[in-house]
């Protein structure tokens, strides 16, 4: 039997497609200089994420001299949505109801433990110095 697609994608397109994001259009080496600040790789590799991306319909590309142009064609927001749908869908039987319910008790969980240890800091900005 044949898996469906998934729309999340794994994470080195999700880098990639990341990266065209906040370029708005770029060529294999605009993307690997972003993607290297987080994972040093060949630009053969970039390049054969891109295809896979074109392939998958999240980006296209287009010839610009003897270089190929890629832009997102997915927005953040879509893969966003589409990746809490497939969290909800596989931990919380499809309802929203049950990951706020769960959300809800790991900040409780979260609030206890940071009140059990003062001496740690929690990660908020203290307003009695502003």
């Amino acid at each position: 039997m044949v898996k469906p697609a998934r729309d999340v994608l794994p994470p080195l397109e999700l880098l990639c497609l990341n990266a065209l994001w906040s370029l708005g259009e770029g060529n294999v080496r605009d993307v690997r200089q972003i993607v290297a600040q987080a994972r040093p790789l060949a630009y053969t590799t970039i390049m054969t994420v891109l295809d896979r991306l074109v392939r998958k319909g999240k980006i296209t590309r287009r010839k610009m001299g003897r270089a190929f142009l890629y832009s997102p064609q997915t927005t953040r927001d879509s893969m966003r949505r589409a990746a809490i749908r497939e969290l909800l869908d596989s931990f919380f039987d499809g309802s929203e109801e049950q990951l706020v319910v769960f959300l809800r008790r790991s900040g409780e969980a979260s609030a206890a433990a940071r009140a059990a240890a003062p001496g740690e800091p929690d990660g908020r900005i203290d307003t009695v110095l502003l």
